[in-house]
């Protein structure tokens, strides 16, 4: 899959776990090649997309992002390329292999439709948890590098 930037998504950041999930790969979005929108938001215009039959509903309930030639990617497809963007190969991997992506297709509604529940879970604090992990592995690693050379043995 491929995609133009900027990549627009919009998601629900009423949502703690879908919040908490874009925040962080905002995070590793070091190129600044990701525009994040709350779709959610009572002010949120729909009229743009309704002609392309994408709705604020539909928006709310499966993850959009568009990119930058207007190619619409939904749901599993939208976090395979969000991730590889942000360099997180290995979830974007996980999420489009052909063996594991028909799982992630099946068990991503059910996620969708209860976010909320999962938010009171706590499932949002490991998102937090994750992203304090990535930066201290990205700080250790930076400090291995002097005078333009990186020596990474990892």
């Amino acid at each position: 899959m491929n995609a133009t930037y900027p990549l627009t998504i919009y998601y629900d950041a009423s949502c703690r776990l879908c919040n908490s999930e874009m925040q962080n790969i905002k995070i590793h979005d070091a190129d600044n090649q990701l525009i994040l929108i709350d779709c959610s938001a009572n002010d949120f215009d729909q009229t743009p997309f309704l002609a392309e039959g994408i709705s604020k509903e539909k928006m709310m309930n499966r993850l959009h992002a568009q990119d930058a030639s207007g190619k619409w990617l939904v749901g599993v497809d939208a976090f395979v390329v969000i991730y590889r963007t942000v360099g997180l190969n290995l979830l974007a991997n996980l999420w489009g292999h052909p063996l594991t992506k028909p799982i992630a297709e099946r068990l991503y509604p059910w996620v969708v439709r209860h976010r909320y529940v999962l938010s009171k879970l706590g499932l949002p604090e490991l998102f937090t948890l994750w992203g304090k992990y990535a930066a201290k592995k990205a700080e250790k690693r930076s400090r291995k590098c002097a005078d333009g050379r990186c020596s990474v043995s990892e």
